[in-house]
């Protein structure tokens, strides 16, 4: 059936009231509102002066599928990243079996596109060695041809250096970047929260900054010798911010990511020992708060993700130290990205910088920017509308978030994908069927 072209009046983008033509699927013009006609037969959808973002990319999910779709399932993941802005979620190989066969790759991709044919798109993260036992490298060519756009040993760093080397070059040969979660499996092995006087105070084992930054400065060391690039997951800390901006600084291809929770709470939120908090890398001090939010202003910190790690409910219904880490976030990263807008910590424009343009050139993904020919990937996000985050009003099956039953800022009120609407919360807009 051909695809119907639509004009959304009346959105706000650059802080000006636009309009948006969309056409066969892309952004055929962005005017200033009302010097648009209606072309003959084109939906027209009054979005009442409705935010104009384009739709957001997360490159750090754990789709859990297949394997452990207790805790969530492609179509669930889904679900959730459209209801909260998300176009394309990269996702992460730490299933069951692991992501290091173009087997595994291609289940998950018709999976996808079983359950939302037109989006958003599984973009899957390859493994970097077989099984994640950084042992044995996977087979990078056929990871890439069957649909990978990275790869990553995700929560399992690997400890030998030379074969991590060799992990950087075959990669490379495929164009693929490796993304490394920075730990020293060491330093802070059986640690559950930030190494200080908290963690002291509390009984907890820690795990110190040093731990994540010892491995940021091999990345940076080896990106620099090899002259390849890598990019570091959820950045956690000033001392391997200090590391990233100077090697930037010397032209080392080093980018790097981190997650709102990094940007809004700090390891006093562990007081209470409640499990949602529980994370890897952990909850560190205000004052590596602080330096992550002037690196994410900064640009040392290229991009956010979510690190959406959903778990079922009885398992974090234990002991702090018994809990799995993890955060489910692709229902409310975009409202805490905007906690941090309205409370002046972000411009509105870093939305679109750090969630999708940014991310998109890193790993060579589509992108809207906006300008005509573009794919009509977009959202309409309502800043000045409070919800609260009740378990029913979590389109992911995991609940396990230090947000639930709390009111979060700004909501996500339609998403459109290829110009068609895959998820709406407005009264006028009905998501269109497959």
């Amino acid at each position: 059936m051909a695809q119907i072209d639509c004009l959304i009046r009346n959105v706000s983008w650059e802080e000006r009231s636009r309009d948006l033509l969309v056409g066969q699927g892309r952004v055929l013009e962005l005017a200033e509102a009302g010097t648009v006609a209606a072309p003959v037969g084109a939906q027209v959808v009054d979005a009442g002066g409705l935010a104009l973002l384009p739709s957001l990319i997360d490159a750090h999910v754990h789709l859990r599928e297949p394997g452990q779709e207790y805790k969530e399932d492609i179509a669930s993941g889904l679900s959730a990243a459209a209801g909260g802005g998300f176009g394309q979620v990269m996702a992460m190989a730490n299933t069951c079996p692991v992501n290091d066969t173009a087997s595994v790759t291609r289940f998950m991709l018709q999976k996808a596109a079983l359950a939302f044919p037109h989006g958003p798109w599984v973009r899957p993260v390859g493994a970097l060695t077989v099984g994640l036992s950084g042992k044995e490298l996977a087979p990078a060519g056929e990871l890439a041809r069957a649909g990978c756009v990275a790869l990553s040993n995700d929560g399992l760093p690997v400890e030998n250096t030379e074969l991590f080397r060799r992990a950087f070059e075959y990669a490379a040969d495929f164009g693929l970047k490796v993304i490394d979660h920075c730990e020293d499996p060491w330093l802070g092995k059986g640690g559950v929260m930030n190494e200080g006087e908290v963690s002291s105070r509390l009984g907890l084992k820690g795990i110190p900054t040093a731990s994540e930054a010892m491995q940021v400065a091999r990345d940076i060391l080896l990106a620099s010798y090899l002259d390849l690039p890598v990019h570091l997951a959820h950045i956690s800390c000033r001392q391997s911010v200090e590391l990233i901006a100077s090697a930037k600084e010397r032209g080392i291809r080093v980018t790097a990511e981190t997650c709102p929770h990094y940007l809004l709470w700090d390891e006093s939120r562990v007081e209470g020992y409640d499990t949602s908090v529980r994370v890897n890398p952990p909850l560190r001090t205000r004052d590596d708060v602080l330096a992550l939010r002037q690196a994410v202003r900064a640009g040392v910190i290229d991009i956010l993700v979510t690190d959406h790690a959903p778990h079922a409910a009885h398992e974090k219904e234990v002991t702090f130290a018994d809990a799995p880490n993890g955060i489910s976030g692709l229902d409310t990263a975009l409202s805490l990205t905007y906690e941090l807008v309205r409370s002046g910590e972000l411009d509105f424009a870093d939305i679109s910088r750090m969630w999708c343009w940014n991310t998109a050139d890193i790993f060579g993904l589509p992108v809207n920017r906006l300008r005509p020919g573009d794919p009509a990937d977009f959202v309409l996000f309502d800043p000045d509308l409070a919800w609260v985050a009740t378990a029913g009003a979590l389109l992911s099956k995991g609940k396990n978030t230090p947000c639930l039953d709390k009111e979060v800022p700004g909501r996500v009120m339609a998403h459109f994908l290829g110009g068609r609407a895959v998820f709406s919360r407005l009264e006028n807009l009905a998501p269109k069927q497959p």
